[in-house]
């Protein structure tokens, strides 16, 4: 059985509570907030035969069924590998199963993440199922980043926001899933994961304290001339280029914010404050929504997982954060 957080107790409430359901859910919100979790207690849900306010269960054939992994009328489609597309032919498959009569006599339900991954052909051999479903078929459609779907798949669907949770039940919850670490390590998680825990615990599990700290002192080096672009980029071929697009990113946007506010409260995370408040200073506005722009454009080539040369990338980028600083 999927976990149930704490701060979806009441979007649950409004889901279970449904005597009637949608043929098809757009769960949405950042990564790390259980929107993964929810769609499978969902899922357990509305193939249950003894359902409750609560959730299944989780005794009925079904529920069996479904927690063997062997539910006839269960479907799960993701990319067949990690942060590769859904193609046109798994959609086909699935456009099959839908048009399948439900083997238990009850509904057919499809868990489908993440909904982005979908190419253009892949999204639009969707297109007829959840406009006109087969039987009663719920399709649960799972997405990070609702922006980058077709407008046509969004309208098609009932598009349900899901919680992020404030800050003090993700520390409470991380205290529970990360009970070793120290307070101050789990906050610095936290932030990192911009708020959310579940991606705090996968950073984790990463090392991402120990990549931070590689990067926050490679960026020190460089500023004070201890070590050359191509030195560090070398040095930093195995770190996940998302990560560290994601970091320089935020520096930059936090170098601009001071230059136009000079709020000294405002400066991120204490590894890097003396560092961003120093290049507010002297580094021109210019350069730095120049580098900015650089650091966006080239995220989304990371994102979309273009052929980069690593290496060439990231000494372009430490390049153009060297030369920041303008004399005087």
């Amino acid at each position: 059985m999927a976990e149930a957080y704490p701060w979806q107790a009441g979007l649950w409430q409004q889901l279970a509570g449904r005597t009637q359901h949608a043929h098809a859910y757009l769960l949405h919100g950042p990564v790390g907030i259980g929107k993964r979790a929810l769609a499978e207690r969902l899922a357990a849900l509305l193939l249950c035969q003894r359902p409750a306010a609560e959730g299944a269960c989780g005794a009925c054939k079904s529920c069996l069924l479904l927690a063997a992994g062997t539910h006839p009328d269960h479907y799960v489609l993701e990319p067949e590998e990690v942060d590769k597309a859904i193609r046109v032919d798994q959609v086909r498959d699935l456009v099959g199963f839908v048009t399948q009569t439900a083997q238990l006599a009850g509904r057919k339900v499809v868990l489908l993440e993440p909904a982005e991954a979908m190419n253009l052909n892949a999204a639009n051999a969707l297109l007829k199922s959840l406009e006109e479903p087969s039987g009663d078929t719920v399709l649960l459609l799972i997405s990070h980043q609702p922006s980058r779907l077709l407008p046509t798949i969004k309208s098609r669907c009932v598009q349900q926001a899901c919680p992020l949770p404030g800050r003090e039940a993700s520390l409470a919850w991380l205290e529970t899933a990360l009970p070793a670490l120290a307070p101050e390590a789990r906050e610095e998680l936290l932030a990192l994961a911009a708020g959310s825990p579940l991606a705090a615990a996968k950073l984790h599990g990463q090392g991402v304290l120990e990549l931070r700290a590689l990067v926050v002192d490679g960026v020190k080096k460089l500023l004070k001339q201890q070590q050359s672009p191509s030195q560090l980029a070398d040095a930093w071929n195995a770190l996940p280029l998302l990560l560290v697009f994601d970091w320089f990113n935020e520096w930059a946007y936090l170098i601009l914010r001071h230059q136009m506010t000079g709020d000294d409260e405002a400066l991120g995370a204490a590894d890097m404050r003396k560092v961003v408040q120093y290049l507010a200073q002297k580094a021109p506005r210019g350069k730095v929504l120049a580098l900015q722009d650089w650091l966006l454009a080239h995220r989304q080539k990371v994102l979309a997982k273009a052929n980069l040369n690593r290496a060439l990338l990231l000494e372009a980028l430490l390049v153009q954060w060297a030369s920041l600083p303008s004399a005087g």
